[in-house]
């Protein structure tokens, strides 16, 4: 399983290729969307993934159980957008 390090390296690599991409054939259009949507994806996972290993030591001990349900469902909702 990757770690959020190697994560946020494969992003910075996406990006880094995107901005070649537009340099380089700014008229492949396909593959530049192609390229931003896995971004937007890795970028989504990572947040993901960011929250639910913080969730608890940020907000997680300080809520009664079903105030922390709602929060948890509350973050991944805007997660989600």
């Amino acid at each position: 399983m990757k770690t959020s390090e190697q994560r946020i390296n494969n992003i910075i690599g996406q990006l880094e290729g995107i901005k070649k991409m537009l340099i380089e054939s700014p008229d492949d259009c396909f593959a530049l969307l192609t390229q931003m949507k896995a971004v937007k994806s890795a970028v989504s996972s990572l947040t993901e993934k960011i929250l639910s290993a913080e969730f608890d030591r940020c907000l997680g001990g300080r809520l009664s159980p079903e105030k922390r349900l709602k929060m948890e469902g509350l973050f991944k909702e805007i997660i989600k957008k």
